[in-house]
């Protein structure tokens, strides 16, 4: 049926699919690399203790029915292997049902992570992917027009992650309503890039500018997306513009990217690309799609009245497929940064003169005189949790003493989540201590006397000086 379909949208629909492909890629390799410390079978949160407690019902997956590393391994690599046969375009080269099967893979395999992935894993890009991959299964391939009702979703999803993330700025933090958030947020963020440290040090009204222009594209520019061509598309160019910005701001994992590609969804490229003339959708698709549209629908009222409510919460599932979610961030800004750094020393009696010795991070501010480095896409997993952790210690009050076991232990997995450590696997330490620092930047002056990107200030002792008391058996 001619109005089922909008075959303007074919170039639209081809890059979305080739960008999301990518995102799933980079997130099936971050989990390939980095779950065996973190809910490995020896992990610090590991999945079997977790799903011997969750019922399926709660969080379905894979490893409720069999979890075992190399299982775990073999689920990750796959997922790659199939998001770079879709980023190559193979969905293309199957039938109909066929690419649809084949969308489905990724989508159910990244559930699978998701759901036994515990704290590590309870990021609201997660969910958006999730969110996002699942309406790509019904998206199509050359065989049909890109279907309206999908498109239809997509946007609306778009317009939840913009217009759910300006409600909570306005009511949430104050700053946000001040125009002056932005004079603290390029400096506390979870993880700088290497241009932060130019974003922060920008003159104020510039701040006042950016907090501004992300009210309008958050809060006015999400309503746009509903109206004819080519009002969306210019919409949707604003967005992309703005998450740009943010991604040379800071690392924030694939959730620029993720936001970007939705917003390609809604680009009409007609003026680059003649339409092709396609065949009438199948009977059986357009029965599919409907239903989907219906469902998920239905499922959107919970999202939609906590849009409605003054007590909004952000990046929360409604469902355990995680397929109609609420979004947001930064509902509050940090006005100072803090940050925990970890030492150890060979000493076999800690003392306040000993050799204390610190591990460093790949993407989390440590050395005062690394330059931050851009990651996102990747996502670092253990570095994100660790600003959670300076913030308070209750985000960290499940993992960090794991944490702390198992660089005692010289556990070489977790040695390499780290950028560097003082100890070799077969020579740990035999005290660990971490101190809370408060860091700011230094100035231009400072950095061109010093050579240091940061200066840091100790606040206070995170952990008192701890062992072993029983050396775990080498890993």
């Amino acid at each position: 049926m001619e109005w089922f379909t909008a075959d303007v949208y074919d170039l639209s629909r081809l890059v979305f699919q080739r960008a999301l492909a990518a995102v799933y890629l980079v997130a099936f390799l971050g989990a390939a690399l980095q779950f065996r410390p973190l809910i490995g079978e020896r992990g610090m949160l590991p999945v079997p203790r977790y799903v011997a407690r969750v019922p399926f019902r709660q969080a379905p997956s894979l490893f409720q029915v069999h979890y075992s590393d190399r299982f775990f391994a073999l689920c990750a690599w796959a997922g790659c292997a199939v998001a770079a046969a879709l980023l190559t375009g193979a969905d293309g080269q199957l039938p109909l049902w066929g690419a649809m099967a084949l969308w489905l893979v990724p989508w159910a395999l990244y559930l699978s992570v998701v759901n036994v992935g515990q704290t590590w894993y309870g990021f609201g890009w997660e969910s958006l992917l999730l969110e996002v991959g699942f309406l790509a299964i019904f998206l199509g391939n050359d065989e049909v027009a890109p279907p309206v009702l999908v498109l239809f979703l997509l946007r609306w999803v778009l317009f939840r992650v913009e217009f759910g993330a300006g409600l909570i700025k306005m009511r949430g933090d104050a700053c946000w309503r001040r125009l002056t958030c932005l004079y603290f947020h390029h400096e506390t963020q979870p993880m700088p890039g290497p241009l932060s440290r130019f974003f922060h040090q920008l003159p104020r009204p510039a701040h006042r500018i950016e907090v501004a222009a992300n009210h309008v594209t958050q809060l006015v520019v999400p309503v746009l997306l509903f109206t004819p061509q080519p009002v969306a598309t210019g919409a949707a160019c604003l967005m992309i513009a703005t998450q740009l910005w943010l991604v040379l701001s800071g690392n924030f994992s694939w959730l620029n990217w993720l936001t970007i590609v939705l917003a390609v969804s809604a680009l009409d490229l007609s003026a680059w690309h003649t339409p092709r003339s396609f065949a009438p959708a199948p009977l059986w698709y357009e029965v599919v799609v409907g239903s989907v549209t219906v469902a998920l629908l239905a499922l959107s009222y919970r999202p939609v009245r906590n849009l409605l409510s003054r007590r909004q919460v952000m990046n929360t599932s409604f469902d355990p497929l995680h397929l109609v979610n609420s979004y947001g961030a930064f509902g509050s800004v940090s006005r100072v940064r803090q940050e925990i750094v970890i030492e150890g020393t060979a000493d076999p009696v800690p003392r306040e003169d000993s050799d204390w010795r610190a591990y460093e991070f790949k993407g989390k501010p440590g050395d005062v005189r690394r330059w931050p480095r851009q990651f996102a896409p990747y996502h670092l997993r253990l570095d994100w949790m660790m600003w959670f952790a300076a913030l308070s210690p209750a985000y960290a009050r499940s993992w960090f003493g794991p944490l702390v076991e198992r660089l005692l232990d010289g556990d070489r997995d977790t040695l390499r989540l780290l950028h560097a450590s003082p100890f070799p696997p077969d020579a740990p330490p035999a005290y660990i201590r971490a101190r809370l620092y408060r860091y700011r930047y230094t100035t231009w002056r400072e950095l061109r006397e010093t050579g240091a990107h940061w200066e840091r200030t100790y606040v206070r002792d995170y952990l008192a000086p701890t062992r072993l008391s029983t050396p775990a058996r080498r890993r």
